[in-house]
């Protein structure tokens, strides 16, 4: 009881986090495209780690959170196609905890690829895919501007998370005592 109590208070805790170290990156240190309400996020690189670390539950809320209030304070309303995509994908590079397995202190050549392709395929999937064609159903865009934002973002996102991201996981694995590795002085 006692470890699951300590484990949903550190998922709230790292969502409430997660949000504003999202929403103060996505509003003050995103690199515009050349192309309308595109960006190189930043924020995807953090989201990645956070994931890792906490799990699909945080990383999913976390980024929900801080791009609908980056939305909310940039354009005075939530773009929630786009918002919600975040979250999958926030949930999406959580479920790669269990396989990254950071915490054990060891994050390899294999697992950094492997985790590589797996954010370029999650963020294909969501800007791509799902964004856009969100966006035509609901929100009644032109479907050649909506699609060149997603593939746009897509690339912009996946370049963000294969440099920031590798960067932060490879770092805090670097922080994680690996099993085995501590001696008994004599």
């Amino acid at each position: 009881m006692q470890n699951k109590q300590s484990n949903s208070i550190r998922t709230v805790v790292a969502t409430g986090i997660g949000a504003a170290v999202i929403f103060v990156l996505m509003k003050f240190v995103a690199i515009p495209t050349g192309v309308p309400n595109t960006q190189v996020n930043v924020a995807m690189g953090f989201l990645a780690l956070l994931g890792a670390i906490f799990g699909p539950v945080a990383a999913g809320l976390a980024v929900f959170i801080g791009h609908a209030l980056n939305d909310f304070v940039t354009y005075g309303s939530p773009w929630w196609t786009w918002v919600i995509v975040d979250g999958l994908i926030g949930v999406a590079f959580g479920l790669a905890k269990n396989r990254l397995k950071i915490e054990n202190g060891v994050l390899g050549t294999a697992k950094l690829v492997w985790f590589n392709i797996y954010q370029i395929i999650v963020n294909f999937i969501g800007w791509v895919l799902l964004a856009p064609t969100g966006d035509i159903i609901i929100y009644h865009e032109p479907a050649n501007k909506v699609y060149l934002q997603g593939v746009i973002t897509w690339i912009a996102d996946s370049i963000s998370v294969a440099i920031i991201g590798t960067i932060l996981l490879v770092l805090y694995a670097r922080t994680r005592t690996q099993r085995g590795s501590l001696k008994k002085e004599r």
